[in-house]
């Protein structure tokens, strides 16, 4: 307890004055310590006497904490003791959440309940992948400030807020993270078992898994989004599967394509309109022909879940970005590519060099008919 012929104010006060770093320390836990014993009995003008006390206190032991390890200490525990104090002192708590060291941050950002959703979208844009994580730990989480921590896109954050029920998210922040999970087989499958993950972006997430990783959603997945699971991989599958085995008449396609090239009218705008009309075998005969490539190589790139691969043919033969775009989606006869699908592959066609692809479709033509050299 304080002593009885001073008032907090007042040992402040002294203890400010005084200039000790031990005096200050001192005082600081027992203005805490009062704090928290008639924490639940205050009311909102002891409260913030409280506030301005334990401020000006933070703000003395913060210049020493620099150099001075029970300087951090000090400031560690007191976030740590008001982190689960409903009532704690609103501009201490936004204060120490805002320290760049941690372990004084931490606790207040992943418990206190006085950080609002404003404070939390203000700290998930400017501080440390740490400060991040310890935010994405928080027992609920609004959509803002999920969308504002994904945002920084460290895959760390991705992780945990994908494991925190209580995180909820938005379709756009689930889209960066899928975006993320192709690359993390573990984040995929965090974000494959959520619950509330949509069914179109699962879908999409599951078209792209490996096996392993769809191995892993199935056995990891609740019992109320197994079946959701199941179902999205047996498409994924089935709709492989079936363009694989489908009977395909290419034989008319190329012979349409031949003579278009022997009228001259054989360029990328005619290619582009076989892929607007999702005209499939005619896309692929002209874009065959177009990369100086054969079907038999093309077919299968066209065919794949995958979307790299049909951007090297794209790009041997030099196509403009919504053309690939046509063909891209002409592999589909009723869906469609996500729209981040679309930015991903505009990225990969963009570092793409036409000699790098070129001589990458060579190699393939090579390893499809090593007895023939022919190029369509």
């Amino acid at each position: 307890m304080l002593d009885a012929g001073l008032s907090i104010a007042d040992e402040v006060e002294a203890a400010i004055s005084a200039g000790s770093a031990e005096k200050s320390l001192e005082t600081i836990k027992r203005v805490t310590d009062l704090f928290l014993l008639s924490a639940g009995s205050l009311n909102g003008e002891q409260i913030e006497l409280f506030d301005d006390v334990l401020e000006r206190l933070i703000k003395t032991i913060e210049i020493r904490a620099i150099v001075d390890v029970s300087a951090r200490i000090a400031l560690a525990e007191v976030s740590t003791q008001l982190a689960g104090v409903s009532k704690a002192p609103p501009l201490v708590v936004r204060r120490l959440a805002r320290h760049d060291e941690i372990a004084i941050a931490g606790p207040v950002l992943t418990e206190s309940a006085r950080l609002g959703t404003e404070d939390l979208v203000e700290l998930a844009g400017t501080k440390s992948e740490q400060h991040l994580l310890a935010i994405s730990g928080r027992w609920w989480l609004d959509e803002v400030v999920t969308d504002a921590l994904l945002a920084r896109h460290y895959p760390a954050v991705s992780r945990r807020l994908m494991n925190n029920p209580g995180a909820r998210v938005s379709a756009a922040g689930f889209a960066t993270v899928i975006a993320q999970a192709e690359a993390d087989p573990e984040l995929a499958v965090e974000t494959g078992i959520r619950v509330d993950l949509p069914t179109a972006l699962r879908h999409q997430l599951l078209r792209s898994a490996t096996e392993a990783v769809r191995s892993r959603l199935l056995s990891r997945a609740p019992r109320h989004v197994f079946e959701e699971i199941r179902s999205a991989i047996a498409a994924a599958s089935a709709a492989a599967d079936g363009e694989m085995s489908r009977v395909r008449d290419f034989d008319t396609a190329k012979r349409l394509v031949t003579s278009l090239k022997k009228s001259g009218e054989l360029n990328e705008a005619a290619l582009f309109g076989f892929a607007k009309q999702r005209r499939y075998e005619e896309t692929v005969a002209a874009l065959a022909e177009l990369s100086r490539s054969t079907v038999d190589v093309i077919r299968p790139l066209m065919q794949s879940l995958r979307d790299d691969g049909v951007l090297i043919p794209c790009k041997a033969a030099e196509l403009g970005w919504e053309t690939v775009s046509a063909v891209l989606e002409s592999r589909f006869v009723n869906g469609s590519m996500g729209p981040h699908e679309l930015a991903k592959a505009k990225n990969q066609f963009a570092k793409l060099t036409a000699e790098n692809a070129r001589r990458l479709l060579k190699f393939w033509q090579v390893r499809s008919f090593p007895s023939s050299s022919n190029v369509n």
